[in-house]
């Protein structure tokens, strides 16, 4: 059993974790698995995401959130002549100017630009450079963290072929945490394409477990996820998969 202060400082630590604002620096490494892509349903994507999640002191009230996703992509039999294609997706910088004490309300909000990197390759990319707005809002209280992560992008440049982007995401969540910082979640990671007025909804369900090894504090999630809704011919269908590893590093 640890002493109280250390399992106060594992709670605050697993409380951190929770937020998407928090005054963390981490860097979660996502592997995702989806299948039943394309017109014939007979594509399949792996994806690892790595996230690096960095604050900032602007002021004594103020932190600046740093928070990049950047994508490896193996994407196979997408189409029935595409083949597989492995590489670097576009990145998607993003950033959140939070305050560093919740609300009255005890509410805990960011807000602020993203932008979107034409860096992917063939077949990777959207071959377009974008900009748009990203915000969360949520609550953390008895063992709960609930709230929602929302951002919308438009291409602003980019190659004249390539389909424009205005995209609207919403990601809300809700999760529980145990008093051995187990944590039960589940959310929502839907896309809106406004230009094909298309809704792209995965369901995720996960469990993960704050851990230390040697001197490292360390996040093991692992889950399933249910696509609810994706373009026909285009999207993921059925059930897909995930597993995560985040390192967490406290001051």
């Amino acid at each position: 059993m640890l002493p109280a202060g250390a399992e106060e400082s594992q709670a605050e630590l697993a409380r951190k974790s929770l937020n998407p604002v928090a005054d963390l620096i981490s860097v979660p490494i996502k592997l995702d698995y989806d299948h039943n892509i394309g017109p014939l349903e007979h594509g399949n994507r792996y994806q690892l995401t790595v996230q690096p999640v960095i604050p900032i002191s602007i002021s004594a009230d103020w932190n600046l959130i740093s928070r990049t996703l950047v994508p490896l992509i193996r994407l196979k039999d997408a189409t029935p002549v595409s083949g597989t294609q492995s590489g670097v997706g576009d990145i998607t910088p993003q950033f959140f100017f939070s305050p560093k004490a919740p609300t009255a309300g005890g509410w805990i909000w960011g807000l602020g630009p993203q932008a979107l990197l034409r860096t992917g390759g063939d077949h990777l990319s959207s071959e377009k450079w974008g900009l748009g707005p990203t915000g969360v809002l949520l609550k953390q209280e008895h063992g709960w963290t609930y709230g929602i992560l929302a951002n919308h992008m438009w291409s602003v440049a980019g190659s004249s072929a390539a389909p424009s982007i205005s995209a609207s995401y919403l990601q809300p969540f809700l999760t529980y945490t145990t008093p051995r910082f187990t944590t039960f979640g589940v959310n929502s990671e839907s896309t809106y394409d406004w230009k094909t007025e298309k809704w792209s909804a995965p369901v995720n369900v996960y469990v993960q477990q704050l851990m230390k090894v040697g001197d490292q504090h360390l996040i093991i999630q692992g889950g399933v996820r249910h696509w609810a809704a994706s373009p026909d011919g285009i999207g993921p269908k059925g059930w897909g998969a995930r597993l995560q590893l985040t390192f967490l590093f406290p001051k």
